[in-house]
């Protein structure tokens, strides 16, 4: 990174810069006409002052305040945790003032080949997927998967099993949850066949679960009972075999990318997040909304703090009332558990230089680029509208990826600042924020999004929709590769 400047300020109004590099104490840095002589070695990604800031005042960053200076600071300190803390509260009240924004204009002449679904909608890939009703079977299903996989080995794209420990043992709205994201998953195009293997005794019943799959999909879904199966593997073999001789008749068909379905996504994120990768998928998100296209934004904790800046581009006042129902709801969900909706962010985003959750939700909103926010859905809900929608989900990876691909994403976008192999049923691209953990990562990395400070945003948008035609259109993502294809679900009751 020589050839980048020392640091950079966002918006004219910060009063903090983002060290773009290592600095070292005593150099000067010099941010338009601003100079400042740094007082300690400031790590890339940390923030250094760029003014005095008294104790009580706000730091700005993004041209927004990420929190409030807890002791007096001077130009060239070293900005973080030791003097500046968050400025979150508890459920708030909001007002519905749309903001109309600037929006990428139609790149129509990007496309992909992908898979057409019989409900109109586009797979990237052509799998086999094995979804156990309840982690009593989850091994069951994962065997069953394995053997199949090498029987049928070439004719699709995949068979993949996703074992997960529930199920059972649940209640009330948290079986509902478990069920209804099983059932959207079991949806979701790039399956061009599902096999459901039940146990029998579980309160998520196979019988119920095979009601809330939708007419038009029923057609490429199976179901084995492990009771009442004289031999759970054979059928279940049988089953299989029958979903591949369908599904190997798919063949890929050239699509604009009005057809693809991006979940968004970020995770190990460090100061650069909201420099490179997370503005560069937000461009990503844009040139496919504005061609028709589907983009899922969730984390919600990871967007206390920017809000706002979401509700303000609500389409209409229902979306807004819903997005500030769905806020105000995961606000009260940690205040009930007796939890500060501040806690986050993690010792890894610290470490790389986020300090408080509004500057980490701040970072992570801009995934969403400036598309309207078209729609709100509950977890476990299904793709409903072309545009951005807020999806309900937590932070954690695991759970929120999962969350993306039960939505009905084909793609996913995932930028990160630290680093991590985890993976998603769909593949899921991980871009790294800086050029360090591209050239240390290889086999995580698809993509390095820190060109973004080399050649410019333009560039970098256009390396990166080639980059996701590409895997769109079927060449593996490192997820792929590595065999990170797993499932975590959203536990929030009693376990019986």
């Amino acid at each position: 990174m020589d050839q980048f400047p020392a640091a950079t300020r966002i918006a004219a109004t910060d009063n903090v810069a983002i060290a773009l590099r290592d600095l070292e104490a005593g150099e000067t840095v010099s941010i338009g006409e601003t100079n400042v002589r740094v007082a300690v070695r400031i790590a890339r990604g940390h923030k250094v002052a760029l003014c005095p800031i008294a104790a009580g005042e706000a730091v700005l960053r993004y041209g927004w305040p990420i929190g409030t200076a807890t002791q007096p600071v001077a130009p060239g300190d070293h900005v973080h945790s030791h003097n500046l803390a968050t400025n979150l509260k508890a459920e708030e009240p909001y007002t519905f003032a749309p903001v109309s924004s600037a929006v990428a204009a139609p790149a129509s002449h990007w496309t992909f080949r992908g898979y057409r679904r019989a409900d109109g909608s586009v797979g990237t890939r052509n799998e086999i997927w094995v979804i156990p009703t309840v982690g009593c079977v989850a091994r069951t299903a994962d065997r069953v998967a394995q053997q199949a996989a090498l029987r049928h080995a070439g004719r699709v794209d995949a068979i993949l099993a996703f074992p997960h420990p529930l199920g059972c043992s649940q209640l009330g709205d948290d079986l509902d949850a478990t069920a209804r994201l099983l059932a959207a998953l079991a949806c979701n195009p790039n399956a061009g066949g599902v096999l459901l293997i039940g146990l029998g005794c579980e309160e998520n019943q196979l019988a119920a679960l095979l009601q809330r799959i939708p007419p038009d999909r029923r057609a490429r879904i199976r179901s084995v009972g492990a009771q009442l199966s004289a031999d759970e593997y054979a059928d279940a073999a049988t089953a299989i075999d029958v979903l591949v001789e369908t599904a190997a008749q798919d063949q890929r068909e050239e699509f604009g990318i009005d057809a693809l379905r991006l979940g968004l996504k970020c995770g190990g994120s460090d100061g650069l997040s909201g420099l490179t990768a997370n503005p560069l998928i937000g461009r990503a998100a844009d040139v496919v909304t504005s061609a028709g296209g589907q983009a899922i934004l969730t984390e919600i904790p990871e967007i206390f703090g920017a809000e706002r800046l979401l509700m303000q581009r609500t389409a209409d006042a229902d979306i807004f009332d819903a997005l500030v129902a769905l806020v105000n709801r995961f606000k009260r969900y940690f205040i009930d558990h007796g939890e500060p909706i501040s806690e986050n962010p993690s010792p890894g985003n610290v470490a790389g230089g986020i300090t408080t959750l509004e500057e980490k939700s701040l970072g992570a909103v801009q995934k969403g680029g400036h598309a309207p926010v078209t729609d709100v859905l509950a977890y476990g809900e299904s793709l409903r509208r072309p545009g951005l929608t807020i999806l309900e989900a937590p932070g954690n990876d695991a759970v929120s990826t999962t969350a993306l691909a039960a939505a009905g994403a084909t793609i996913t976008l995932f930028s990160t600042g630290r680093g991590t192999p985890l993976g998603s049923p769909i593949p899921t691209l991980k871009l790294a924020t800086n050029h360090d953990l591209a050239r240390r990562k290889p086999g995580w990395i698809d993509f390095d999004a820190a060109i973004v400070l080399d050649e410019g945003m333009d560039a970098a948008t256009d390396a990166l929709m080639t980059r996701i035609c590409a895997i769109a259109s079927g060449e593996p993502a490192r997820n792929e590769i590595n065999g990170e294809r797993d499932i975590a679900i959203w536990k929030r009751g009693v376990t019986l």
